[in-house]
């Protein structure tokens, strides 16, 4: 079934992305009221009612377009963590994030994105990372490549001797141990300033735009659609006991993501302490 599904025109789902941010999220954008934006786990971890209805847009639109799938939002989630186990079961799933960047999003700035992947038992199939203001969609399909307003993308490698550009976990959103492993990273030939919008982040790496990328915590609706997208570009991510990264089982964290194997390896070693 899955296999059917991706061969054909995936239209539908670029669509349903655009409609949800159209509809519940860019009407919202610089217009939000107070009343309309929460905190979940401290003051820096911000939810709107757009990422709520946008969420429900896509729940209720993608799966009637993949009928039998799940959905794993971060709304969701936060909601019933139970949700999560979708990822270790046999169904395909989307992997959603409504807004990510809602920080951004919060203080009137274009840096966010629609995050949407498709997952099939842990292995990433498709992906869709739409920025509205920016007019920017990213797309990938395993095994097929990256693109963006569809014209291809490639990561690249970086030029001899310059300093990695290397976006981290922002401190917002780290612990004190999470602190210590990217520390590792200040040392010559290293340029790492915090991140923004993950998904944003991604592509950039796959843009070549950005070297590498060093994160420290696992949800799945942050990392899937930039994961397949940067793989897609020729990057290359490890976590830091030398295994990929996966959404569907817990994982060694640190991870790092690089445009090229090498830039790869070497952000994991340093997270490492190598």
């Amino acid at each position: 079934m899955i296999e059917e599904f991706l061969a054909r025109d995936l239209s539908a789902v670029e669509e349903a992305v655009r409609k949800a941010a159209a509809v519940e999220i860019m009407p919202r954008f610089r217009q939000l009221a107070a009343h309309e934006v929460d905190q979940k786990s401290g003051p820096h971890d911000l939810v709107t009612v757009a990422d709520r209805l946008a969420e429900e847009h896509l729940t209720a639109s993608l799966t009637r377009i993949l009928p039998g799938s799940a959905v794993v939002g971060e709304e969701a989630v936060h909601a019933d963590p139970n949700v999560y186990g979708a990822l270790r079961a046999d169904a395909p799933v989307w992997i959603v994030d409504p807004v990510d960047g809602t920080r951004q999003f919060v203080n009137g700035e274009p840096g966010f994105c629609t995050l949407v992947a498709l997952a099939l038992r842990g292995e990433i199939l498709a992906s869709w990372t739409f920025a509205p203001v920016l007019e920017e969609m990213a797309t990938a399909v395993r095994g097929q490549g990256a693109y963006v307003n569809g014209e291809r993308i490639l990561a690249g490698a970086p030029r001899p001797g310059d300093d990695l550009r290397v976006a981290t976990a922002h401190p917002f959103y780290t612990s004190e141990a999470d602190k210590r492993a990217l520390a590792r990273l200040d040392v010559p030939g290293i340029a790492a300033r915090p991140c923004g919008s993950a998904g944003l982040e991604y592509l950039k790496v796959a843009r070549g735009e950005m070297d590498g990328l060093a994160f420290t915590w696992p949800s799945a609706w942050d990392h899937a659609a930039g994961l397949l997208l940067v793989a897609e570009a020729g990057g290359v991510q490890s976590t830091v006991d030398g295994v990929p990264f996966r959404v569907d089982r817990d994982n060694a964290l640190p991870f790092a993501v690089g445009r090229d194997e090498a830039t790869a390896v070497r952000i994991r070693e340093l997270l490492r302490g190598a």
